[in-house]
């Protein structure tokens, strides 16, 4: 996520009550009722948690460690697909509707980091909640096709995910339901990014928070950008989640940002509240939150 000016006043109590959302997720959760008689697919905390064992610190080392945890996630290496334009390098993994269709879920994250330090906030922890989400929907029937994206070259200005989006046709569009966008958990609970969202899907967000007992919040940042942006601009419904405290200026894009600062119950939130605000697009008309 781009350095912006601070704007911390309205996500200060998240990181306390990371307990209380965390045991409301066990029982609330739809998605978690229909897992239970599977093979377990929901990540935990500790699951969570262990993708922050090694963070790949090089920037050679970030594709290929991504490509890794997919496989881990359960993905078979014939299933990556790089799309590569220019400099910019995306992973794409497609998971097919359970009918044939063309309508489309993208779900995507940025794995490239700028600074000093190992972006670990900023970005591996959406990587790890995307890798995951992965490996959950795999035990789902989704309705619609799910794209899931690891987008190069965000920090530079939203290369790898601008590709992908002006790579779509016109008459494709409409079949492009939503996207959603994970960027920068692992200090606090989450918030929508709404300067760079649709408003149908951060009051969407506000619903199925409120349904898991996440506390939410709507938080604008002058001048940030993000890669939902990119899905904004062909008209294409995106929203942006996030997890930042009020000292994330002094942890991106610096030497501090390092797995250490990453509280996996954040990341865990996240995870959970995409995973949630999948289901509900996944089961809605593809145009139920395209503006009017």
């Amino acid at each position: 996520m781009p350095r912006t000016p601070h704007h911390s006043q309205r996500i200060r109590s998240g990181i306390a009550r990371f307990a209380v959302c965390l045991a409301a997720l066990l029982t609330l959760n739809p998605i978690a009722k229909s897992l239970s008689q599977t093979d377990n697919g929901l990540s935990t905390v500790q699951e969570i948690q262990g993708e922050f064992d090694s963070v790949p610190c090089r920037r050679q080392d970030r594709l290929p460690a991504v490509r890794a945890l997919f496989q881990k996630m359960g993905a078979k290496p014939e299933e990556l697909t790089s799309q590569k334009r220019g400099t910019a390098e995306n992973l794409v993994v497609h998971r097919p509707s359970v009918q044939p269709g063309e309508d489309t879920v993208v779900i995507g994250a940025h794995y490239d980091f700028i600074g000093g330090g190992c972006g670990a906030v900023d970005n591996w922890s959406g990587i790890v909640a995307l890798a995951h989400l992965y490996r959950t929907i795999g035990h789902l029937a989704p309705r619609k096709n799910i794209l899931f994206v690891a987008f190069d070259r965000e920090e530079e200005g939203l290369v790898g995910s601008g590709n992908m989006a002006r790579a779509i046709k016109k008459e494709e569009i409409p079949h492009y339901c939503a996207m959603i966008n994970i960027d920068s958990f692992g200090l606090a609970g989450p918030f929508a990014l709404s300067n760079t969202s649709s408003a149908s899907l951060v009051r969407l967000s506000e619903e199925v928070a409120a349904t898991l007992q996440i506390p939410f919040y709507r938080v604008s940042i002058g001048n940030a950008d993000a890669d939902s942006s990119s899905f904004l601009s062909k008209k294409i419904p995106a929203v942006t989640l996030s997890g930042l405290s009020k000292d994330w200026d002094s942890i991106l894009h610096t030497n501090n940002d390092q797995a250490a600062k990453v509280q996996p119950g954040s990341v865990h939130l996240g995870y959970r509240l995409a995973l949630s605000l999948w289901e509900r697009i996944d089961e809605a008309p593809c145009d139920a939150f395209r503006d009017r």
